[in-house]
């Protein structure tokens, strides 16, 4: 339960997200504990939505290999294909979560990730779908009011970075669990579109 979100504009890519951590209806004082849902992975940045033990699990998996290069659609999603196989054989308290009335063919991450980079913006969703946005896009529970927000102030902002900032702002404002500062990282000098 967060909100992460990535914006487009011109030349420069910005991703934001929250800090707030949640466990259930429960919140951690921001003051105790800050949460970092952003991670700098050679030249992208991930963001991260829904269980927070991805974090320990993506710093352990990549602790002993290269950087993964995420410059295609097809590169993340066999990134995360090999992700999902190691999870369940590395890591043995994995699980999948999916309730019967949601059965799925087809693999459950039980979270969403944003990737940004040189080469654009993607999503990666609960079942490992990968998709490529032109000007924005936003995940976790909060996503609905960054999407709004971005949908009506697209056209008159000029700053990726402020959009992205004001996009989780609205989300703060109107999701439960959604809180704390907000972590921003530009990318900049990427190609015209």
């Amino acid at each position: 339960m967060s909100i992460a979100v990535a914006v487009r504009k011109g030349t420069t890519i910005a991703v934001a997200a929250d800090s707030q951590e949640n466990f259930g209806d429960r919140k951690v004082v921001g003051s105790n504990h800050r949460a970092t849902k952003i991670m700098t992975l050679g030249g992208s940045e991930l963001a991260m939505t829904g269980w927070g033990v991805y974090d320990n699990v993506f710093q352990d998996y990549l602790a002993s290999r290269p950087a993964p290069r995420f410059a295609s659609e097809r590169q993340i999603f066999t990134f995360f294909v090999r992700l999902w196989k190691d999870l369940r054989r590395r890591y043995s308290f994995v699980e999948d979560q999916v309730a019967e009335e949601e059965r799925s063919p087809f693999a459950d991450l039980d979270s969403s990730f944003l990737i940004a980079n040189k080469h654009g913006i993607f999503h990666v969703s609960g079942d490992m779908s990968v998709m490529a946005f032109r000007e924005y896009y936003a995940i976790g529970s909060g996503a609905s009011y960054a999407l709004g927000a971005l949908h009506a102030l697209y056209p008159t902002e000029r700053d990726a970075t402020a959009l992205a900032r004001r996009a989780c702002e609205a989300a703060i404002a109107f999701d439960v669990y959604c809180g704390g500062d907000i972590d921003v990282r530009r990318i900049a000098s990427i190609g015209r579109r």
